[in-house]
């Protein structure tokens, strides 16, 4: 997303809380999300989390969706694009991914969007594809081998990739694509519109899901990890992230990303118990210098 200075001519501020904050309750929805393995069906929490936006958003944006809703008609296809890309797969797959990975492969591989969002960019022509950002690409993805390996990448030719690990990467490479493409077809609809009916849509397929899923009734267990889901990570990260970049600018913000794997490793060995090996510590290494060194300036190739 774009966003100007607030005040024209003025030096943006060096620090803003709200990306911190953002990265905060993103890391707690990587948490809830792992937590939510065994408690519910993927397909049920997907469905509850975002229909609990939606209809906690009804009040304030359903009415000016209406007003615009012509414009809504003359783009619906787009909008149901990012929907089905934001909504349904990224999240929907990362529940599915929680039951055979680890809350911390799920956080490093998350870190990894920035770097692909450019790599797909690049190949698209929408962006400099650069000698840095494929460096940092192989890098990273030698830090991906690791951790998927669990240390071993010669394992890999026997086992293959572990199903989690893979499921994560698809839906890291599905909300990249999301974001190049909410970018590219800049739609004549506010942040919050666009987010409102996005979510219509993301409900409308992950309907099927929830329908065919085990049934899942609400329990003592599942609705704390819904009502999270639903809101802090749902509403409450996007609008301190968009306000953060409104603050200090997308490099400066994107800057806070590097900090998800350090935070959701230690959140995962305080509270779910998991236990932090050496190829933890040197794939999520690999990545973050990977992310980094494509974010270095070069020449296009």
């Amino acid at each position: 997303m774009t966003a100007s200075a607030t005040n024209a001519g003025a030096a943006a501020p060096a620090f803003s809380p709200y990306p911190l904050l953002a990265v905060l309750i993103w890391t707690g929805n990587t948490l809830v999300t792992k937590s939510a393995a065994g408690a519910i069906a993927p397909g049920a929490i997907a469905f509850y989390r975002w229909a609990l936006a939606g209809l906690l958003l009804t009040p304030f944006i359903a009415p000016a969706v209406w007003r615009r809703r012509a414009l809504v008609a003359r783009h619906w296809p787009k909008l149901a694009v990012l929907g089905l890309l934001g909504m349904g797969l990224y999240q929907g797959l990362a529940y599915q991914a929680a039951h055979t990975t680890s809350a911390i492969n799920m956080g490093v591989i998350v870190a990894t969007m920035p770097l692909m969002s450019a790599l797909l960019a690049g190949a698209l022509g929408i962006d400099a594809l650069t000698p840095a950002r494929i460096g940092g690409a192989l890098v990273s993805l030698a830090g991906v081998v690791l951790l998927a390996a669990h240390g071993d990448p010669a394992s890999l030719l026997h086992g293959g990739p572990h199903a989690g690990d893979a499921l994560m990467l698809v839906a890291v490479a599905s909300n990249a694509v999301y974001g190049i493409l909410l970018k590219r077809w800049a739609l004549p609809l506010t942040t919050w519109e666009q987010l409102y009916v996005q979510i219509g849509f993301g409900v409308l397929f992950l309907l099927p899901f929830w329908w065919c899923a085990p049934a899942a009734p609400l329990t003592a267990r599942s609705l704390p990890l819904i009502l999270y889901a639903g809101t802090a990570a749902s509403l409450g990260a996007p609008w301190c992230w968009m306000t953060g970049i409104k603050r200090i600018g997308p490099a400066r913000a994107s800057v806070f990303m590097n900090l998800l794997p350090l935070l959701v490793a230690l959140g995962a060995c305080l509270l779910l118990g998991e236990t932090l090996h050496g190829w933890h510590a040197g794939g999520g290494a690999l990545v973050l210098a990977g992310v980094a060194w494509s974010q270095r300036g070069g020449k296009r190739v």
